[in-house]
């Protein structure tokens, strides 16, 4: 049984992964509308990796019998002067999800729930790579500046990222066996 604080904090932290797709949704929204095709896919898989971490969390309580609670999300920004704000943005908002996660690490030790502290070494990890990739991507637009084709480049670079469901969470979005099959 998943004890009632870590519950609490996961289904809370469900609520910033979703908060999370849903900041990278609008910034692939402002890529795709003003042209930078390549950064709005490199978002939009960053949706999906982040709707995925929330199943994570989500696949966690309710295997350990738990009841996840969903929280209402805030409303993201919309839009930003230059790609190179928007991946600073995206780069301090993956900063304050790993605040999260170390909390998180910190509550499970308290609890002495070793289960939770195995999922979120996962999470650490992550966030590692997390940080790491946008911190890149904005340490590139500052070299290039407001130089066009420098963007550009950049841009189809991003465009060739991919997302892959892990196969761990595969089951979450499978479809049922028919009856009878």
């Amino acid at each position: 049984m998943v004890p009632k604080k870590i519950e609490e904090a996961f289904s809370e932290q469900i609520k910033h992964e979703l908060e999370s797709a849903y900041i990278y949704l609008s910034m692939a929204a402002y890529f795709d509308a003003e042209g930078f095709e390549g950064m709005g896919r490199w978002m939009r898989a960053q949706v999906q990796e982040e709707v995925t971490h929330a199943m994570r969390f989500y696949k966690h309580i309710i295997e350990r019998g738990g009841h996840v609670k969903l929280h209402p999300l805030a409303m993201p920004q919309q839009d930003w002067q230059l790609p190179l704000a928007a991946f600073e943005a995206a780069y301090k908002h993956e900063q304050f999800i790993t605040a999260k996660i170390d909390d998180l690490v910190k509550l499970a030790q308290a609890e002495g729930d070793h289960a939770s502290r195995t999922l979120l070494q996962w999470f650490v990890d992550e966030q590692v790579e997390e940080e790491a990739s946008t911190s890149k991507v904005v340490q590139e637009l500052k070299l290039v500046g407001n130089e066009g084709r420098g963007i550009l480049m950049i841009d189809r670079e991003l465009g060739a990222r991919t997302f892959v469901l892990a196969p761990d969470l595969a089951a979450l979005y499978a479809q049922p066996a028919a009856a009878g099959a």
